[in-house]
């Protein structure tokens, strides 16, 4: 029998069937207005997706990078012991965020999406409808914004790619609302030096609360980055001829560049100490492998390891961008 298709698979199957009909000029016209507003960093006025065929090019551009970026920040956050069973993501439009918890933690009973744009959250419960689990094709889209969240709980709070559209004080707030509401918390920003510092504010937020950080950091001390420098990771996106068309792209692939930081209420999971987490592409050159790090003690740094280092230095040829130092 075939395997059942992937997540990521199964997500682009969705996206090509509700974006079916839609004329390519119609999608590609209305990428190209969102890709400009997403490069401005300025708080966002009247919704972004604000019209039918805005949220439809917002699936097919952007949900499979979104998608790809979350997969990898939820999965290192499971390595820490974390199993919710309830997951309410903020902001979450047609809920990309979703199909990666879905996909990441098995425990996942119930998810609710929580959105502002009506057409947003439309399109999202259009696209679950035959999502590869149950909790995903049940979840919940339901009509909420910033400072208006509806009452409840929920194991795993998700923020993701939100911030940049708010003030200064309408971030905060989220980030405060994000971690009352929830037993641990993952934001998620744009790989950008912009992003990087709203990612900064809410690490000092979760930190100045008394919760454990569950990454990417191995340290709960100050960032110890350069100025000029910021803390970002990738992840590899496989396009569809569909993608490629209304974004103009003619590679199969694109690595889509994220910020991030995870957190927890004391408690929640025991965690675990890691070695260090990879900042960079590691330098694998004959007999040796070079990496930049973040280390324990709070600093950042060159590390390399040698043939001599046996299977460390094994473990250490296969590690990529964004995974512990082995």
């Amino acid at each position: 029998m075939p395997s059942p298709p992937t997540y990521a698979a199964a997500l682009r199957d969705a996206i090509a069937d509700v974006t079916h009909g839609i004329a390519p000029q119609q999608l590609a016209a209305a990428t190209e207005a969102l890709i400009g507003r997403y490069r401005s960093v300025a708080p966002a006025g009247p919704p972004i997706l604000d019209s039918a065929d805005r949220v439809a090019a917002y699936a097919a551009y952007r949900m499979p990078a979104t998608h790809a970026a979350l997969s990898r920040v939820l999965g290192t956050v499971a390595e820490t012991g974390l199993a919710p069973t309830s997951l309410l993501d903020l902001g979450g439009g047609t809920g990309a965020a979703a199909w990666a918890a879905a996909e990441t933690f098995t425990s996942l009973r119930t998810i609710t999406v929580l959105d502002q744009v009506e057409e947003a959250l439309r399109l999202g419960r259009r696209l679950v409808e035959s999502a590869p689990v149950e909790a995903l094709r049940t979840a919940r889209f339901e009509r909420a914004a910033e400072g208006s969240w509806p009452q409840g709980s929920a194991d795993l709070v998700t923020v993701s790619y939100v911030l940049s559209e708010l003030t200064a004080d309408q971030q905060g707030r989220l980030v405060a609302d994000a971690m009352a509401l929830g037993q641990a918390v993952a934001i998620v920003e744009p790989g950008t030096p912009d992003g990087y510092q709203r990612i900064l504010k809410a690490r000092n937020g979760i930190r100045d609360a008394g919760w454990q950080l569950l990454g990417p950091c191995p340290h709960d001390l100050e960032c110890p980055l350069s100025a000029g420098d910021w803390c970002h990771f990738a992840a590899r996106v496989n396009r569809s001829a569909e993608h490629r068309r209304i974004k103009g792209g003619e590679l199969s692939y694109e690595d889509e560049k994220f910020g991030w930081v995870a957190g927890a209420r004391p408690g929640v999971v025991a965690g675990q100490a890691i070695s260090g987490r990879v900042l960079r592409h590691p330098l694998k050159r004959k007999g040796f492998v070079e990496f930049q790090v973040c280390r324990p003690d709070g600093t950042a740094g060159r590390e390399v390891i040698s043939r001599k280092q046996g299977e460390r230095y094994r473990r250490a040829r296969d590690a990529e961008w964004g995974d512990e130092l082995p």
